[in-house]
């Protein structure tokens, strides 16, 4: 039976830019550096330090990573950490958060099926684990009414995704394909053209009629339908039980084994922030906005915040067996040969504080460590 979930939605963004605005190296050299604020830095100050100084987590400045969001914003991450600090850095897309966590420049990240399933897969086995859930939708395709008023009206439409091999940019790939359509998945030529984009570019691209459309996380997919575009397809409705794992969180095995303490105790604070939102719903959205503000320099107005976040379902449960749908997904795109999946999740910290909680344990799908 999966973990208690709560009803916030959000959406993914996915924007216009040229494809190496995705990939372009900050101060950290893979993302941006986000600051803590003060109510983490007094628990740091009076808290006791666990086996590491610091722990380094990632995270995107999305409305599906609304555990991180919250969770660092409010410092119920850093209380569990006590005198361990938290530093975190966000990314516009997941395959260069992976590059992150190879290079050892994050420990822990909170990011997309698909590139964990790609890092799993291009390390053999070696480089991560899932080690919990964070959110289940949140994702939409949403066009220029003008130019796109049915699903078949997307062929030889220019649509956005966040990047190459990102979840969002593999499941409108799957669905091209469902269509019967065909796109070189490299290049994104083909019956329709993919365009690989920054989150923060894709909206100004399409008012400036650069784009007809995104397949797009929270809260990009809403900030696109306050320009006018429409939302034509919610991701969800493809899905059995309208459920899919959008956000999952991954810790670099070489970090898991050598601090294993700290591991535990971002879960903690996880679970505990999980519980916090679906308990004020309210109060999470105002505090994942002002997270927002931080990183972005402005909140999001009402009109955008509100339907992404309702669009968006927080939960602790990974939801397995969507990632190994998802991991098809990839091999039919042709982005992806058929991965050796097998011990991929790391469930055993998450099930032993879910149990103290109270709270239902979640599966692995046959896919744990053994």
């Amino acid at each position: 039976m999966p973990a208690p979930r709560s009803t916030v939605r959000r959406g993914l963004a996915a924007v216009v830019a040229l494809p190496l605005l995705a990939l372009a190296a900050t101060a950290c050299g893979y993302g941006s550096q986000a600051k803590n604020d003060d109510a983490q830095v007094n628990v740091y100050a009076g808290g006791k330090k666990l086996s590491s100084d610091t722990v380094k987590i990632g995270y995107f400045p999305n409305l599906t990573h609304a555990t991180a969001l919250v969770g660092i914003q409010e410092g119920t991450i850093q209380k569990e950490l006590g005198g361990t600090k938290v530093e975190s850095t966000t990314f516009n897309a997941g395959p260069s958060e992976i590059e992150a966590l190879n290079a050892g420049s994050i420990d822990i990240g909170f990011i997309g099926p698909s590139p964990s399933i790609n890092g799993y897969s291009k390390s053999q086995g070696k480089g991560l684990r899932i080690i919990a859930g964070s959110a289940s939708g949140g994702v939409k395709l949403v066009v220029n009414p003008d130019r796109i008023k049915t699903l078949d009206d997307l062929k030889g439409k220019k649509i956005a995704t966040p990047q190459l091999g990102n979840t969002q940019d593999v499941a409108f790939l799957n669905w091209i394909s469902e269509k019967g359509w065909k796109v070189d998945a490299q290049s994104g030529k083909g019956d329709v053209s993919v365009v690989r984009s920054d989150n923060k570019v894709t909206p100004d691209a399409y008012k400036a009629g650069d784009l007809d459309g995104a397949w797009a996380p929270e809260p990009t997919a809403s900030k696109l339908v306050s320009e006018g575009a429409k939302v034509l397809l919610d991701e969800t409705d493809l899905w059995p039980d309208k459920k899919f794992v959008i956000t999952n969180i991954i810790v670099s095995q070489k970090f898991l084994n050598e601090h294993p303490d700290v591991v535990e105790a971002v879960l903690k604070g996880s679970v505990a922030t999980n519980k916090w939102i679906n308990a004020n719903p309210d109060e999470a959205k105002a505090s994942a906005n002002k997270a927002l503000e931080k990183l972005n320099g402005k909140p999001l107005p009402q009109e955008i915040l509100d339907p992404a976040w309702e669009s968006i379902e927080i939960t602790d449960d990974p939801l397995a067996p969507t990632l190994k749908t998802q991991a098809g997904h990839s091999v039919k795109s042709g982005l992806l040969k058929d991965p050796n999946l097998q011990g991929i999740y790391d469930l055993g910290p998450l099930n032993k504080i879910l149990k103290a909680e109270g709270l239902p344990e979640v599966a692995d799908a046959g896919l744990g460590v053994k």
